[in-house]
């Protein structure tokens, strides 16, 4: 085996929190097996790896879900927007966000 640097990935540095909470989870022999190789590639505990890579994987999903990606016309539509707002809502639509308001009060 060959190791170029496409092949060499960063392993991120674990947090130094306390770790009071647990986590526990039923899986199946074959993915067991796997996450144990995986684990043993990088030189891990079963449990450091699947934490380290399942933190990964949540911080990335909660970072796409944040994240607007906008292109060059969209951006372009946004900030004008931002920069022209449009006239005031109409007397129905303010009257209706009124109602609302009262049902959620009560």
């Amino acid at each position: 085996m060959c190791a170029s640097a496409a092949h060499i990935n960063s392993v991120p540095v674990l947090t130094k929190e306390r770790r009071g909470e647990r986590l526990v989870a039923r899986v199946s022999g074959s993915d067991k097996l796997l996450f144990q190789r995986a684990a043993s590639l990088e030189g891990r505990s079963v449990a450091t790896f699947v934490i380290t890579h399942a933190r990964e994987m949540a911080r990335r999903i909660v970072a796409d879900q944040e994240t607007i990606e906008l292109d060059a016309i969209q951006s372009r539509r946004f900030v004008k927007a931002l920069l022209n707002p449009t006239p005031s809502a109409p007397n129905r639509l303010k009257k209706a966000a009124a109602a609302y308001r009262q049902r959620m009060a009560a």
